[in-house]
């Protein structure tokens, strides 16, 4: 008997259908009549909206799925395992949304047939590396949801397949991660004198890096909390404090390379400035990254839900205000004193494809054992709650199951 695919249609899902479609109609006008007629970019600003969400900021918050995996698999917290699958959904359609992203910013795009062609490859070419390493993820991803599906599916020679090549696609799992979110600090290497000296540094590509390692925990931790409401299920609030505690030490480490890195490079004054981009910096490193740091490695973290998610959601919004300022700020006094807005085009694809996430995650979440077991609430009478056996860890568990 086949399994029944189950989707509820409520109010809110039906609106988020609709942007989705609209969003899909202002993507094939794009591919239609070409970047210049549906959107705002210019010589001057050829990179917007969809670089700095659609890309930058997406590849960030989707690194959720590795660096779980990386702490999992190879640093041995099993106990985080309750949160990897829904880490790993998360990064997964994180990561086919920026794919989608990178086609539509393309000014080509019938030549994107080319990129696997190795003969053709220009290991010159930041971008090209960068194409590379994120489809080769998303494939990879897409494998490891294999072992999701065959549990639904109940394939024995596609797990049989899956089991042999867990390792190997483990190993390129995590690497490749650490290759493209560096490389994406990369490019704006490229833009030497006119991105704004707080923003560029050879140490770029490693900001890029180390912002998207401590923002996964950040990420997991808001979508647990809201994949819990909306589920009626209650976050694994010990396992996600643990979890920020050690991207918080990771923060501190970041935010002192920053300030150690500005005062090499003799800009330290040019943040305290009182201008409108220091001041946007400050938001970035203090508001962005200290603040929810100290937070993280606050005690008692576990016991207080409320802060936890707090801290996450500051730091979720300093990594892509972090991203914006990159883009946006450090780019626009080069661009001589031009001014960019987004199309609506631009605001309806990247809204149409961020309804598309939602959506694809919720159908999953409903159709595949993503989220841990829910726990059985605490009798309002105040009785103690029954002991709960923890689920057993089955001998040769791969990626993403339990």
């Amino acid at each position: 008997m086949r399994p029944r695919w189950t989707f509820r249609w409520t109010s809110t899902r039906r609106v988020l259908a609709v942007v989705a479609i609209v969003g899909g109609g202002f993507a094939a006008l794009r591919m239609l009549y070409g970047l210049g007629a549906t959107t705002n970019l210019s010589d001057r600003w050829p990179w917007g909206l969809w670089v700095w969400w659609d890309v930058l900021t997406g590849v960030a918050l989707a690194g959720g799925g590795y660096s779980t995996a990386l702490l999992v698999h190879f640093l041995g917290r099993h106990r985080w395992k309750p949160v990897e699958r829904a880490a790993f959904l998360t990064s997964l359609i994180g990561y086919l949304l920026v794919c989608a992203g990178l086609f539509l910013d393309l000014g080509r795009w019938t030549n994107v047939w080319q990129i696997p062609l190795v003969w053709r490859l220009n290991a010159h070419s930041v971008m090209f590396e960068l194409m590379w390493c994120v489809l080769g993820y998303t494939v990879v991803q897409i494998v490891e949801f294999g072992y999701i599906f065959i549990e639904r599916a109940r394939a024995p020679r596609l797990a049989k397949i899956l089991s042999r090549i867990y390792a190997p696609v483990l190993i390129v799992g995590i690497t490749l991660p650490l290759l493209h979110q560096s490389a994406l600090g990369s490019l704006y290497l490229l833009a030497a004198g006119r991105l704004d000296p707080l923003w560029y540094s050879m140490l770029l590509p490693l900001f890029f890096l180390v912002s998207s390692f401590f923002v996964g925990p950040a990420m997991v931790t808001v979508e647990s909390f809201l994949s819990a409401r909306a589920h009626g299920r209650r976050p694994p609030v010990g396992v996600l404090a643990e979890m920020a505690r050690l991207a918080g030490f990771l923060m501190l480490a970041y935010f002192c390379v920053k300030v150690v890195d500005l005062a090499w490079r003799g800009v330290l004054t040019r943040a305290v400035d009182g201008s409108t981009v220091s001041t946007l910096f400050l938001v970035e490193v203090g508001l962005g990254v200290l603040v929810p740091a100290l937070l993280f490695l606050s005690p008692g973290l576990a016991h207080r839900p409320a802060r936890l998610v707090t801290a996450a959601g500051l730091t979720v919004l300093g990594v892509a205000l972090g991203r914006a300022n990159v883009v946006f700020t450090g780019m626009a006094a080069s661009a001589g004193g031009a001014s960019y807005l987004p199309s609506l085009a631009e605001v309806g694809v990247t809204a149409g494809l961020v309804a598309a996430g939602v959506l694809a995650y919720l159908f999953v979440v409903e159709n595949f054992p993503i989220l841990p077991p829910a726990e059985p609430r605490v009798p309002a009478t105040g009785a103690r709650r029954p002991t709960v056996a923890p689920t057993p860890v089955r001998q040769g568990e791969l990626v993403g199951t339990r």
